[in-house]
């Protein structure tokens, strides 16, 4: 599957292993000069055979590092390439997942995968394009040639290699699987990390670092325990091949020079012999180092492409119909038809039967208990998540009939977690639309950040950190709300996006809303006041629906939305939170 990076490469995937194999075969050559040296010129006092193949080594030796040098470069590029190749296709696929399957595998694991493993299969890509045709070539053919020099002293050979080659059989058969349960590892280790610097501030403020850190220290442990012993079942590899060929070694040399005695053979051939195994020493010294490489390479190549076989589980229509695509004053805004929602197929429903309609226009206020669904309810809109009963209507027409763009466009999200990205407070309000200076800043007005924009130098063009981390809560939830209301969509779900807003702002807030701009509102909220004056509120309790109606209406018939009202308004200051502007 992977190996498809490799195509728009294939040229460099041929050139770099073909110049090792050009390489290798320079290699080979030498002690054939080498024993032309002993046997035909210092044997026999011959200064020009000396000379001529000591010029011939030279000859191959610079041929040879051209070679390598030249086939280093291939591997490389291509290497390269197709890391960049699978990794820009990764990223592109993890953007197209919907959060069910982002929340399936963690966003811990699938940032290891983009960076770790990726890394590790481009090392495993440029020493398999060097090294996976090199090595076995010149094991082979100082074999070939051994035989060629001298049969029966070469038979050791035929013995050495095949017993090389089920010793690295065997250890490549345990460690492949070990270096898949490092990279899960990592997983967990990364995610440790990720969660404690994200709350570093929880941490000190309930004097936690002991324990994160004894809690880190066991996981790291654990991690360097699999790698000490990942490490010492690969690194068997290296003194058992290194046996194995001294052994070889001995057993030539003694044969050699029985060999040498009885006249058959010259001390040159001998020679010749020994340096062959000695280049198989290092060749399979190499292989083990690649086999390592490889199994590291193997184990990341699958994780990689678990995450491409991963169903996107959301489908969008290429292009929505024309009719689909108008709008209807007539038709419902939004309409939930017994629509439930479950997140993991073994789990209970987030939501369960929720059945209403929004007019256009309406104001919704959407108010329940911690756990109750008021966040998976509005996330069904925009197709955060799709609904596992029933159906999510927007503008009289199903939300999974509509394009992507589209659908962006019909509605405008402020999330629960106010997100902002490193750049100028410019790039971050027009991250819907295109806009003028005069359009942004009408809606920063709307959002009551104009005062957040005026207090930092260069206004708009005043730079933010990553995370907004130079901002405060509240200012960071104003300027997520003034980049969704730039979009100018029909509708606007606002997900508990003031609690960071003091009661004064917030009412500010839902006023200017109300007042300058003709949209469908969704809030939620777990404060009373802020969906007080909703055209209807929806009540939520454990994913069902509770209640709905208005403020009044469910003051009456409602008891969940009643205990929540008078427990954050005792009801002799009722009159002056209505004064003061409380209201939706």
């Amino acid at each position: 599957m992977l190996l498809r990076y490799l195509k728009p490469y294939r040229k460099e995937s041929i050139l770099a292993p073909l110049f090792k194999l050009l390489e290798a075969l320079m290699d080979l050559i030498v002690p054939v000069a080498v024993a032309a040296i002993i046997d035909k010129g210092i044997a026999k006092g011959n200064k020009p055979v000396i000379f001529t193949n000591f010029a011939i080594m030279i000859i191959l030796a610079a041929a040879g590092l051209a070679f390598s040098i030249t086939a280093q470069w291939f591997a490389a590029r291509a290497s390269v390439g197709f890391s960049t190749g699978l990794r820009q296709d990764l990223y592109d696929h993890i953007m197209r997942l919907s959060l069910k399957e982002i929340d399936k595998h963690g966003r811990d694991t699938l940032i290891t995968r983009m960076t770790s493993d990726v890394n590790t299969l481009q090392n495993g890509v440029n020493m398999a394009l060097r090294l996976l045709l090199r090595s076995p070539f010149i094991v082979a053919g100082s074999m070939i040639l051994s035989f060629l020099i001298d049969a029966k002293t070469a038979m050791i050979f035929a013995f050495v290699v095949p017993l090389l080659a089920v010793t690295i059989f065997l250890i490549m058969r345990y460690t492949i699987p070990l270096y898949r349960k490092v990279q899960s590892r990592l997983d967990v280790l990364l995610g440790r990390t990720r969660e404690n610097l994200t709350g570093a501030r929880v941490i000190r403020a309930f004097s936690r670092e002991p324990a994160e850190v004894k809690e880190f220290d066991r996981e790291n442990d654990d991690l360097t325990r699999l790698n000490e012993f990942t490490g010492r079942l690969s690194a068997l590899m290296n003194p058992m091949t290194f046996a194995i060929i001294n052994i070889g070694i001995i057993v030539l040399i003694k044969t050699g020079a029985v060999r040498i005695n009885s006249g058959a053979i010259g001390q040159g051939s001998v020679v010749a012999m020994y340096n062959y195994m000695a280049q198989m020493v290092i060749e399979l010294v190499k292989m083990a180092g690649l086999l390592v490489t490889l199994n590291r390479g193997w184990a990341s190549g699958d994780r990689i492409a678990e995450i491409l076989k991963t169903d996107p589980g959301m489908t969008y229509p290429d292009k929505a119909d024309d009719s689909v695509k108008e709008e209807s004053g007539s038709k419902d805004a939004v309409s939930f038809s017994n629509v439930s929602l479950k997140y993991s197929e073994t789990g209970d429903d987030a939501i369960k039967n929720i059945t209403f309609t929004v007019k256009p226009g309406q104001t919704v206020g959407i108010i329940g208990g911690t756990g109750s669904g008021k966040s998976s309810l509005v996330n069904l809109i925009p197709r955060f998540y799709d609904a596992t009963e029933g159906s999510v209507s927007l503008f009289g027409h199903d939300v999974r009939d509509y394009d992507k763009d589209t659908l962006n466009d019909l509605v405008a999200v402020v999330p629960q977690k106010a997100v902002l990205f490193s750049g100028s407070i410019r790039d971050n309000l027009l991250m819907g639309r295109k806009a003028s200076d005069e359009e942004i800043m009408n809606s920063v007005r709307i959002a009551q950040a104009e005062n957040v924009i005026m207090s930092k130098p260069g206004g708009l063009d005043a730079k933010i950190e990553q995370n907004g981390r130079n901002l405060s809560g509240g200012q960071r939830q104003r300027l997520t709300i003034a980049r969704a209301l730039v979009k100018k969509s029909p509708v606007l779900i606002m997900d508990d996006s003031s609690s960071a807003l003091d009661f004064a702002t917030d009412a500010a807030l839902r006023r200017a809303i109300r007042e300058k701009l003709d949209m469908t509102v969704f809030i939620v909220s777990q404060r009373t006041s802020s969906i007080m004056n909703a055209d209807v509120i929806v009540v939520l309790d454990d994913g069902k629906m509770a209640g709905l109606g208005t403020h009044e209406e469910l003051l009456d018939s409602c008891d969940i939305y009643r205990e929540i009202y008078e427990s954050q308004y005792p009801s002799d200051i009722t009159e002056n939170i209505k004064a003061e502007g409380g209201v939706a």
